[in-house]
């Protein structure tokens, strides 16, 4: 699904009126009707029985909520709206719509702050309908100005909120909250989700997104060219292999797993599990020589053996043994439960120098790359998928992705020539030709160690299986976050565990494969 930014909805609308001479005012009332409906669902009795408090920005932003408060007062409710803002800069559609409003005996108030009669109403309203701010927000908001004072009486109202195109405050290219923000629960969002919706706190700020038709012609929208993109089950479907009917072992993969340290075994039993569970015909999971047995006890489906190691962790003396182990594999998933040590940095970079075969790195495996991006530059033409988290990512990347975490991905991404899983709240993936692809499914339940080993394995053998590399990844990500919804459904978010994401995995995979 597209996600588009700000510029780009300008120009949609701008199409629309000057090209396919669509009346402005037409597309607005069309706005505000499916702002009005999200309104009327949210209530908690019949409209005559409901009241609703209508913020409104002297922006057409403004003129969206001036006639969707007309349209819930027509509906029986008991509205009122204010003006936050100066009548004298509404929008000449902002302006038609506020006479509009007017004749049907409903005047846009100027909001007032200090207004205990103003308040009073909207502490008291059962829907707030927020249409301060549209898209085009580029600046904080000041934190002594109304439009401060307007957010915070939505935030504090019990009502339900409905946010119109996007919640007020929420910068709609990066998600970031402009000073203060709506917290909306439900967005109506027009024509195309835009990408802020869906990253930083405007994925949890916007609520419940819906995309509105507001009558902008298919074929403008068609011809939008974006560069982000929500991952969702129809994509997925697509971007797994399919599984041959004749196929055998060899067919569907060979993934090789290195990693493990005296203290971490955890680690690569579950990469080298989540392989297996999800596909892959043959997982070989190479380890320390002291956690071997460990090893070799939990697993049933991967086949460990003994590497070389110094202290309880994998020496260089490993490298020749492990370049002979990948010649026969597909993929070499590195990096679960390495540990940080010297030997272990040199055999990571020792490895990604050596092996043409695609990689996915993940935790120590990108620790190791710290004052060493130059390894991952040498890989540009090579599939290299790094997994890390936004501390994993600052070591690798020399600071933190801020408050941009959309444009950090793509940056790294491009510059570095790999595909860039950054992990968190809405995972990203980010690929070298400048693709975002943003994940909507996972929870709390996921902030957990262990979780990230299980996507690694996931993602290796999709990518063993014949998946492109920013399919593999984004579809892993996608699979582990529904599989970790499917168990925090059964358990919780603060029951569940990396077992319990395994174990709902193949849940996920039957949702999908049936959608």
């Amino acid at each position: 699904m597209k996600l588009a930014t700000a510029e780009q909805m300008r120009a949609l609308d701008r199409r629309a009126i000057q090209d396919c001479r669509i009346p402005s005012i037409d597309l607005m009332e069309r706005a505000a009707e499916g702002v009005a409906e999200a309104a009327v669902s949210l209530l908690p009795d019949r409209p005559g029985r409901c009241r609703a408090a209508v913020f409104c920005g002297a922006g057409n932003n403004g003129g969206d909520g001036a006639a969707a408060a007309r349209l819930l007062f027509l509906k029986g409710v008991k509205v009122r709206a204010f003006l936050v803002g100066n009548y004298e800069k509404l929008t000449p559609d902002a302006l038609e719509m506020t006479r509009r409003l007017s004749e049907c005996g409903v005047e846009l108030e100027p909001f007032d702050p200090d207004s205990g009669d103003q308040r009073a109403w909207s502490m008291g309203a059962h829907v707030c309908v927020d249409a301060v701010f549209g898209v085009g927000l580029s600046r904080d908001v000041a934190a002594d100005s109304p439009y401060a004072a307007a957010i915070a009486w939505m935030n504090a109202s019990p009502g339900k909120t409905v946010a119109a195109d996007i919640a007020s405050g929420v910068d709609a290219d990066t998600g970031a909250a402009r000073g203060c923000a709506v917290r909306a629960d439900r967005t109506v969002t027009f024509t195309l989700k835009k990408a802020g919706q869906m990253v930083s706190d405007g994925a949890v700020l916007s609520g419940e997104v819906t995309v509105w038709d507001i009558g902008i012609p298919p074929a403008l929208v068609r011809q939008t060219l974006c560069r982000t993109f929500s991952m969702e089950a129809e994509e997925v479907c697509s971007g797994i292999p399919l599984r041959k009917a004749d196929g055998h072992k060899g067919t569907f993969g060979k993934v090789l797993v290195v990693g493990g340290a005296v203290g971490y075994t955890g680690a690569p039993f579950l990469t080298a599990a989540a392989a297996a569970r999800s596909g892959c015909g043959l997982v070989y999971l190479g380890v320390p020589a002291a956690i071997w047995p460990a090893e070799a006890v939990k697993c049933v489906s991967a086949m460990p053996f003994p590497l070389p190691d110094q202290s309880g962790r994998l020496s260089e003396k490993a490298l020749p043994e492990i370049l002979e182990k990948l010649s026969g594999c597909d993929v070499l998933a590195l990096g679960p439960g390495l540990g940080r040590a010297p030997q272990t940095a040199r055999l990571v970079c020792g490895l990604l120098r050596k092996t043409d075969k695609p990689v996915v790195l993940d935790a120590d495996g990108i620790n190791a790359l710290e004052g060493h991006i130059d390894v991952l530059d040498a890989r540009r033409g090579r599939v290299t998928i790094l997994t890390p988290h936004d501390g994993e990512f600052a070591r690798a990347a020399g600071g933190l992705p801020g408050e941009d975490r959309l444009e950090a991905a793509r940056r790294f991404a491009r510059d570095h020539g790999c595909t860039l899983v950054l992990k968190g709240h809405r995972t990203l993936t980010a690929t070298a030709a400048g693709t975002v692809l943003v994940n909507p499914t996972g929870n709390s339940g996921l902030a957990k160690g262990g979780s990230g080993d299980v996507l690694t394995g996931l993602i290796a053998s999709l990518l063993a299986q014949g998946a492109s590399a920013a399919m593999a990844a984004a579809c892993g990500v996608w699979l582990h976050g529904r599989a970790g919804d499917l168990a925090a459904a059964e358990l919780t978010a603060y029951a569940m565990t990396p077992e319990d994401v395994l174990t709902h995995l193949p849940e996920a995979f039957r949702e999908v494969l049936e959608h």
